[in-house]
């Protein structure tokens, strides 16, 4: 078997069990041989307890192989990403975990596009990783790393610059900000101030443990996002991951809505308005996408699950916007990638435009209802568990891009494995909530008979 780093979102893993400084010491001289010498490397942080610790481990790796390593210090991954582009740089890496609990840490290396590194690129990281072909700088080649400040102003300016400044002042609305205890803190309330909003912040000192909820922005993790856009008669509230590129949104009633509704409402709101015929997506998505696309004349191109394929194929194919449902929206002009505080921007943008509260928005829609449930599947044997899937949907109406979707008059399940933890993901969708949770349940008990049939096996 191929042995591999990279995960569906970059490398993973609980800090200083399977991240330790050592590994991440050899990573990064893998990352800087990669590079190459004189590279220059922009190099930042989320804001867990072990990302200094593994940030600086990195940074050593990426000094042994004479790359220039620009410190950026903490801040979300999207900004990290739009400044190595913005700023030259031949590269970057983020220390982030995203949306996993606090215990993991993780390791993203960004192209010097902006992009996280394709399969290739990863593949020969890992290559000179595993046979330890490093290069080592001549002691007249080491650099001290640099720091950069001004990052997080060039950032929140950008995604101002793509939206209708005045015309969202003029609305003065109120906004309800969970950044989770995570660095979405430094840019969203600032980008809300500065787009005329009174905005009112809820777990927003940063810190590693979490302790408001956990990273990830799932409505179960939201009632107090819920329960303040209430209080305090809000128009909008919105919730990030632990490194700010995903944005969930609540309305002003306080419900929670998942990234498919918002993601399709940007969708047609940029296809109305003529901007591009295409949208990629993953097959994480609703189908309702494809009746939206028809309308205007639009072509969906289905990818695999992973923001880095969704963004690559982006490119590929010429698009300017994409979407996933946990809440990721690509939207080109500024760069294509997730980007959380772009996504609030965009939705702040579209109800100014309109005149209209989000709930108006979103009602306007075909409604489906979604739910998400998780399976405990040991890592290796998800590709056994995954061949034994194949094998009993067989004969159903199916796509197999990546897991298996099932696709059913009234709804869908989609049976994945996660690249990032030790389960199966199972994403439903049906025409009525008491459908969707039926869907749920079958692909639950499926993925649990495969899991057990292989276990035993």
């Amino acid at each position: 078997m191929t042995r591999r780093l990279f995960g569906t979102n970059g490398i993973r893993g609980v800090a200083n069990e399977e991240i330790t400084p050592e590994f991440s010491v050899r990573i990064g001289q893998a990352i800087g041989t990669f590079f190459g010498l004189g590279s220059k490397i922009l190099v930042g942080m989320d804001g867990r307890t072990s990302s200094p610790m593994i940030k600086a481990a990195v940074e050593a790796g990426l000094a042994s192989a004479g790359v220039k390593v620009f410190d950026a210090e903490m801040l979300p991954t999207p900004a990290l990403q739009y400044a190595v582009k913005h700023l030259g740089m031949d590269g970057g890496v983020m220390i982030t975990a995203s949306h996993n609990p606090p215990e993991f840490n993780g390791i993203k290396v960004v192209y010097s596009d902006g992009v996280e590194l394709d399969r290739s690129r990863e593949e020969e990281v890992e290559r000179i990783f595993f046979e330890q072909s490093f290069e080592q700088a001549p002691w007249h080649k080491l650099h001290d790393p640099k720091k950069v400040s001004s990052i997080l102003d060039l950032y929140v300016d950008a995604v101002k610059s793509h939206v209708d400044v005045e015309a969202i002042r003029k609305r003065g609305y109120t906004v309800v900000v969970d950044p989770g205890n995570g660095v979405g803190a430094l840019t969203t309330p600032k980008l809300l101030k500065e787009l005329g909003c009174r905005v009112v912040a809820i777990n927003s000192a940063i810190d590693g443990s979490f302790p408001g909820r956990l990273p990830e922005p799932t409505p179960e993790n939201l009632g107090l996002l819920s329960e303040t856009v209430k209080a305090v008669d809000a128009d909008l509230g919105v919730a990030h991951d632990g490194d700010a590129d995903r944005a969930i949104f609540t309305d002003e009633f306080g419900e929670v809505h998942w990234g498919d509704e918002t993601g399709i409402l940007v969708m047609e709101h940029l296809l109305r308005q003529g901007k591009g015929n295409v949208v990629v997506t993953p097959v994480s998505s609703s189908h309702i996408v494809e009746d939206i696309a028809r309308k205007y004349g639009a072509r969906v191109v289905w990818t695999k699950v992973g923001s880095i394929v969704v963004s690559r194929t982006m490119l590929k194919e010429g698009a300017i916007y994409s979407y996933e449902e946990n809440g990721g929206i690509f939207y080109k002009p500024h760069q294509p990638v997730r980007d959380g505080a772009m996504a609030v921007a965009l939705v702040l943008n579209i109800m100014a435009s309109t005149g209209k509260t989000l709930s108006q928005l979103l009602r306007e829609q075909p409604k489906v209802y979604l739910v998400k449930k998780k399976v405990k599947c040991p890592n290796e044997l998800k590709e056994k568990v995954l061949e034994e899937l194949v094998k009993k949907t067989e004969g159903m109406k199916r796509i197999t891009i990546d897991g298996v979707k099932v696709l059913f008059n009234d709804g869908a399940v989609l049976i994945r494995p996660s690249g990032t933890e030790p389960i199966y993901r199972c994403f439903c969708e049906g025409y009525t909530e008491e459908r969707a949770r039926e869907l749920a349940e079958w692909g639950v008990n499926l993925i649990s008979e495969a899991v057990k049939k292989v276990s035993s096996s």
